[in-house]
């Protein structure tokens, strides 16, 4: 089994294999892959692999990078945007978490 600092450094290290980013362009030896529905990106930052695949909010048009919520086929970041757009049957897990205190 790897250790979280072997696992880093062999994801991260580089492996002498140049590979180009798809959203910057970047040609970088450090660069990720992440797979998702049977297809294969190539990132070389998290900011990129973010701004390709995390969902936007349908109310204020930020990723959703953490736990969004979802109703009718729409991805909201939070219960606030999720009411602005008349979607009033979700609730924040932080604010149900505070009320059980």
């Amino acid at each position: 089994m790897e250790t979280a600092k072997s696992l880093i450094s062999h994801l991260f290290g580089g492996n002498g294999h140049t590979l180009k980013c798809e959203v910057c362009g970047n040609e970088y030896d450090k660069c990720f892959e992440v797979r998702l529905d049977d297809q294969t990106h190539v990132f070389d930052c998290f900011e990129c692999a973010i701004f390709a695949l995390a969902p936007k909010c349908v109310h204020c048009g930020c990723r959703i990078i953490g736990h969004g919520m979802e109703a009718n086929d729409a991805y909201y970041c939070c219960a606030h945007c999720a009411i602005q757009d008349g979607v009033n049957d979700l609730n924040d897990r932080v604010l149900m978490e505070r009320s059980m205190v």
